[in-house]
């Protein structure tokens, strides 16, 4: 049963910087893509950032492009989002996602990290 636990959330002021993590276990994931995913408050969940799993050029939402940057460490299996110049409307609930079919939709979740922008 794969399990995905994400870590690295907290406060941050605007302009600051976060790295998530997001750690697989239970089965290696390294051929598969992963994705970061975030629910503003009073919002549908939005996507983030996906990697492949062979690697290859990653996807960004409009709203992160050229701020936050998806990795994985297939060796750790072990996915990160850096955040860098952080906004009041970044605050969110962040999950991180796994698509174990290739045709089909991202199926295994985590449980979610809390980021919060504010001075």
């Amino acid at each position: 049963q794969v399990q995905l636990v994400e870590s690295g959330g907290g406060l941050v002021q605007p302009g600051g910087s976060l790295r998530l993590s997001c750690a697989a276990s239970g089965r290696t994931l390294n051929n598969y893509p992963m994705g970061w995913f975030r629910q503003r408050p009073g919002k549908e969940r939005e996507f983030v950032a996906t990697i492949r799993g062979s690697g290859g050029i990653p996807s960004y939402g409009d709203s992160v492009k050229g701020r936050f940057t998806i990795s994985r460490d297939n060796a750790k299996n072990t996915v990160y989002l850096q955040m860098n110049s952080l906004k009041p409307e970044d605050t969110a609930v962040y999950y991180c996602a796994a698509k174990t079919n290739p045709v089909g939709p991202y199926n295994k979740w985590g449980q979610g990290t809390q980021v919060t922008v504010s001075s």
